[in-house]
């Protein structure tokens, strides 16, 4: 099973292993250089306390957000779908991919070629397990998400490979019958339209 994992998440990675590593000696300096190395902690826009996290998230998703753990393959929600809609960080809600950027790469896990802005995703190098990757992190919170890689298809060239359990997913259809929704209800007096505006400003909790 670790062999496959390390075979999906990291086939670049691999191939550079294999061609810098000559001999064992130099495999283990490099491993003993970079083993376990993670990025420093940062400080992010939107907090939330372990205790909330364990009672909200499942045991996979805090494993995976918060534990940077990796779900087996083809065993998440969203590896297999082909729903029309939005994904969305599990912990916070940011939304980070639709749907029509997402591909079947034959890994296991939800790839996607492209995310709605660049300012949702986090990059960061990843030199765990004696290889260098770059993790994909929610930019608002922190969320562990995934790894990125350089073998997905045009425009971009990039995959990336996320964990189902970093993801929550809005539906199209769902969105457009919110909207529709809001859009029939009566605006109220101004003094109600005043209250309104300030609960739109505050962070929704999921």
């Amino acid at each position: 099973m670790a062999a496959f994992l390390l075979r999906c998440m990291a086939p670049a990675a691999l191939r550079h292993c294999r061609s810098s590593c000559k001999t064992p000696g130099h495999l283990l300096a490099v491993s003993s250089a970079v083993l376990g190395v993670r990025r420093k902690k940062k400080t992010w826009p939107v907090t939330f306390t372990q205790e909330e996290l364990k009672t909200r998230l499942t045991p996979m998703q805090f494993h995976v957000t918060q534990e940077k753990g990796t779900e087996s393959a083809f065993t998440g929600d969203y590896a297999h779908s082909k729903e029309k809609g939005t994904y969305n960080c599990i912990v916070c809600g940011t939304p980070l991919f639709t749907s029509d950027k997402k591909f079947d790469s034959g890994s296991g896990w939800p790839s996607f070629f492209d995310h709605i802005k660049e300012e949702s995703i986090a990059l960061t190098d990843d030199f765990s397990y004696g290889m260098h990757r770059v993790e994909t992190s929610c930019s608002q919170c922190g969320a562990h998400l995934g790894h990125l890689f350089d073998d997905g298809p045009r425009p971009t060239g990039k995959r990336y490979c996320i964990n189902s359990a970093s993801l929550g997913f809005q539906s199209k259809e769902a969105s457009e019958t919110a909207a529709a929704t809001a859009a029939a209800e009566p605006s109220g007096d101004a003094s109600s339209g005043a209250g309104s505006s300030g609960a739109s400003t505050s962070k929704t909790e999921l």
